[in-house]
C-alpha cells in the first residue's frame, strides 16, 4: 500500500499512520528502532529496497528524507508518502520531501514521527555531511552510518569524516571488510605462530576499504604494510604476510571464494561471498554501540600507511 500526502504536515502524517495501524489491527510497538535515511531522489528507491531487506531482521520505522532535490518551490511545504505492507518490509516507510526553508529544519519534521522509546539510527547512503554529529538528523541519532564509497568524491568525503569523527560514527567502507578481517584473524591464529615481518595488500585503486584494511593491519600487527593498487581489479584481491618460512596469503579468486596458501601445505579454498549493501546495513543495525576498533583505525592506524 502506498499513500501520497501532498502539501501536508507531520501531524497529519502521524494521524494517518495511527489510523492505518488501527485498521490493520497492529501497533508500532514492535519496531526496534527508527531508521532515518537522508538521500536524493536518484538514490531513494535503492536505499528503501536495502532498508526493506534489513527491516526483516530488525523491524523498524523507516523515515526517508529527500535532502538534495532539485527544488523550484518558493514556499515551505511538505510532500509525503506512506508505504505499508508489502511495500514496506517489516515496518512502515515514510518518505518526506521538504521544500524551501523546511530543508533547514529536518529535526523538527522528524521528531513527531519517531517511534517512542526506540533508538534512532541515521544513514546517509550517498552524500553525507562533513560532520554528521553536528547535523540536525545526526544529533538525534544513537548511531550514524555513512557510505563514503558512494559519495560524489569518496576521498574528500572520507577525509572530512575522519576529521570530524565521533564515537557514534561508522562508515560502510569499514563494514565491507568484516569477512576479510574475520578470515585474516582466523589465519593468523593457526600454527605455526611465526613473527610477521611485513604485509602486502592488493586491490582496486581509489577503494576506501582497501585503504582501511591496510591501516587496520598496520595498527594491529605493528609491521610495515604496503598497499598495491590496480585499475584492472575490483575491491580487495589479496593479503600477503611475509614470515621467515615464506609467504602466508589469501587471495580472492571469484566473487564467492578465496584461496589460502601456507608454505608447505596444500592450498585451502574458503567461502568469501561479496557483501551486499543489505548485509552491511543489517550488521550496523545489529550493533548500535560505538565501533571502537573502527575509531582506533581511522585515528591511529590511517597514518601508518601511505595512501594515494
Amino acid at each position: 500500500m502506498i499513500l501520497d500526502l501532498p502539501d501536508t504536515s507531520t501531524a497529519a502524517i502521524a494521524r494517518k499512520i495511527e489510523q492505518l495501524h488501527e485498521q490493520r489491527g497492529e501497533a508500532a510497538l514492535g519496531r526496534v528502532l527508527t531508521l532515518l535515511i537522508c538521500t536524493d531522489p536518484d538514490g531513494l528507491e535503492q536505499a528503501l529496497t536495502t532498508a526493506n531487506d534489513a527491516s526483516r531482521e530488525h523491524p523498524c520505522r523507516v523515515i526517508a528524507i529527500i535532502t538534495h532535490a532539485d527544488d523550484d518551490a518558493s514556499e515551505a511545504t511538505l510532500d509525503a508518502q506512506i508505504r505499508f505492507g508489502a511495500d514496506a518490509g517489516a515496518g512502515e516507510i515514510i518518505v518526506l520531501r521538504p521544500h524551501d526553508g523546511l530543508v533547514r529544519h529536518l529535526d523538527t519534521l522528524v521528531i513527531p514521527l519517531l517511534v517512542p522509546d526506540a533508538p534512532v539510527v541515521a544513514w546517509w547512503p550517498g552524500r553525507a555531511p562533513e560532520n554528521p554529529s553536528a547535523d540536525p538528523v545526526g544529533v538525534m541519532s544513537r548511531s550514524r552510518i555513512t557510505d563514503a564509497c558512494h559519495a560524489p568524491n569518496p576521498e574528500a568525503s572520507f577525509t572530512a569524516l575522519r576529521a570530524h569523527y565521533a564515537p557514534e560514527d561508522v562508515d560502510m567502507a569499514w563494514t565491507r571488510l568484516t569477512t576479510w578481517r574475520a578470515l585474516l584473524v582466523s589465519m593468523l591464529e593457526q600454527p605455526p605462530h611465526l613473527p610477521i615481518k611485513s604485509v602486502r595488500v592488493t586491490g582496486q585503486t581509489h577503494y576506501l576499504p582497501l585503504e582501511l584494511l591496510g591501516s587496520w593491519l598496520a595498527l594491529r600487527l605493528d609491521v610495515p604494510v604496503r598497499i598495491e593498487r590496480s585499475d584492472d581489479v575490483k575491491a580487495v584481491t589479496g593479503v600477503y604476510f611475509e614470515r621467515e618460512n615464506g609467504v602466508l596469503s589469501i587471495e580472492r579468486k571469484t566473487e564467492h571464494h578465496a584461496v589460502i596458501n601456507q608454505p608447505g601445505e596444500s592450498e585451502q579454498t574458503v567461502s568469501m561471498p561479496v557483501r551486499t549493501l543489505g548485509d552491511c546495513l543489517s550488521e550496523e543495525l545489529r550493533r548500535l554501540d560505538p565501533d571502537e576498533i573502527y575509531g582506533d583505525v581511522i585515528r591511529n592506524g590511517w597514518g601508518l600507511v601511505d595512501h594515494e
